[in-house]
Protein backbone atom coordinates (compact mmCIF):
# COMPACT_ATOMS: atom_id res chain seq x y z
CA UNK A 1 0.00 0.00 0.00
CA UNK A 2 1.16 3.39 -0.78
CA UNK A 3 0.56 7.00 1.50
CA UNK A 4 -1.90 9.06 -0.24
CA UNK A 5 -1.84 12.13 2.49
CA UNK A 6 -0.95 12.80 6.15
CA UNK A 7 -3.69 13.66 8.18
CA UNK A 8 -3.84 16.67 11.01
CA UNK A 9 -6.45 14.84 13.20
CA UNK A 10 -9.04 12.80 13.23
CA UNK A 11 -11.66 14.75 12.22
CA UNK A 12 -9.96 14.54 8.72
CA UNK A 13 -9.65 10.75 8.68
CA UNK A 14 -13.06 10.69 9.20
CA UNK A 15 -14.02 12.55 6.42
CA UNK A 16 -11.39 11.62 4.18
CA UNK A 17 -11.77 7.91 4.70
CA UNK A 18 -15.61 8.80 4.37
CA UNK A 19 -15.17 10.40 0.89
CA UNK A 20 -12.98 6.71 -0.32
CA UNK A 21 -15.31 4.74 1.00
CA UNK A 22 -18.26 6.76 -1.01
CA UNK A 23 -16.09 6.19 -3.81
CA UNK A 24 -15.68 2.38 -3.16
CA UNK A 25 -11.82 2.61 -2.88
CA UNK A 26 -10.78 -0.02 -0.33
CA UNK A 27 -7.99 2.08 1.96
CA UNK A 28 -6.40 1.91 5.53
CA UNK A 29 -6.50 4.44 8.47
CA UNK A 30 -3.15 4.45 10.18
CA UNK A 31 -2.80 6.63 13.51
CA UNK A 32 0.90 7.62 14.60
CA UNK A 33 -0.75 7.96 18.08
CA UNK A 34 1.23 6.09 20.71
CA UNK A 35 0.04 5.55 24.03
CA UNK A 36 3.15 4.13 25.24
CA UNK A 37 4.81 7.48 24.35
CA UNK A 38 1.90 9.77 24.83
CA UNK A 39 1.22 10.86 21.40
CA UNK A 40 5.06 12.95 21.59
CA UNK A 41 5.38 11.72 17.51
CA UNK A 42 1.86 13.09 16.55
CA UNK A 43 3.24 16.80 16.66
CA UNK A 44 6.20 15.54 13.90
CA UNK A 45 4.75 13.13 12.26
CA UNK A 46 0.65 14.24 11.72
CA UNK A 47 -1.78 12.31 13.07
CA UNK A 48 -1.75 9.67 10.73
CA UNK A 49 -1.87 8.41 7.06
CA UNK A 50 -4.11 6.90 4.91
CA UNK A 51 -2.82 4.54 2.72
CA UNK A 52 -4.31 2.52 -0.58
CA UNK A 53 -3.26 0.54 -3.48
CA UNK A 54 -1.57 1.28 -6.14
CA UNK A 55 -3.98 1.00 -8.94
CA UNK A 56 -6.10 3.37 -6.58
CA UNK A 57 -3.68 6.38 -6.22
CA UNK A 58 -4.01 8.65 -8.31
CA UNK A 59 -8.11 8.57 -7.55
CA UNK A 60 -7.55 8.29 -4.30
CA UNK A 61 -5.51 11.94 -4.64
CA UNK A 62 -8.26 13.39 -6.57
CA UNK A 63 -10.30 12.76 -4.38
CA UNK A 64 -8.39 13.68 -1.36
CA UNK A 65 -7.77 16.93 -2.42
CA UNK A 66 -11.49 17.72 -3.34
CA UNK A 67 -12.72 17.23 0.04
CA UNK A 68 -9.44 19.22 1.12
CA UNK A 69 -11.08 22.00 -0.69
CA UNK A 70 -14.40 21.88 0.93
CA UNK A 71 -12.20 23.12 4.18
CA UNK A 72 -11.51 26.09 3.05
Amino acid sequence: MKRVTVLDNRFEADVFSDALSKEGIPHLVRSFEDTAYDGIYVSQKGWGEILVYEEHFERAKEIIEEARRGFD
